[in-house]
């Protein structure tokens, strides 16, 4: 099959495989996600599918297998192996939140020095740790993205002077 014609009837099929992704993340960007995924795995093993059978069926089959390997993935990130001696981690309780009472005085310890620090480096600092990129948060403050970069920087440094026990 020449690749103008792969290529068109990958797109013909897409509507049906956003579908397809939606019932399987129940969620839209995942769903878009599973669906670039699959559209870049089908376009990179062209070269596997085997001229004259059903395009649909391997384009589904490579999203099932792709959205496995992904929740795979994921369950074996958020795995926590206890390897203390005597199970500490496994055998420790938990509050009703699932936060454990030493993390919750720990983290109000840390947000203490995080507040406690000058506004020009805790507000790049947090913002950087939201999620904000480096030039949105330099747009956003009207500074340069060195100064930025430099001010988040510092802002880590000082905490980790401050916070060497967390280390």
């Amino acid at each position: 099959m020449a690749t103008n014609d792969f290529n068109k009837e990958l797109i013909g099929l897409s509507n049906s495989l956003e579908f397809f992704a939606l019932s399987l993340t129940r969620n839209d960007e995942d769903a878009k996600d599973l669906l670039q995924d699959t559209m870049v795995k089908a376009i990179t093993y062209k070269d596997k599918f085997v001229e004259k059978t059903n395009l649909k069926a391997w384009c589904y089959t490579i999203m099932k297998n792709t959205f496995i390997n992904n929740y795979r993935r994921a369950i074996k990130a958020n795995t926590i192996i206890d390897q203390t001696e005597d199970l500490y981690f496994l055998n420790s309780k938990r509050t009703e939140d699932g936060t454990v009472p030493d993390s919750a005085l720990a983290y109000k310890e840390i947000r203490k020095k995080v507040d406690a620090l000058e506004d020009d480096y805790r507000i790049p600092f947090e913002m950087h740790n939201k999620g904000y990129k480096y030039k949105e948060i330099a747009d956003y403050l009207d500074l340069p993205i060195g100064t930025v970069k430099s001010r988040i920087f510092l802002a880590r440094r000082r905490l980790m002077d401050q916070l060497k026990e967390y280390r």
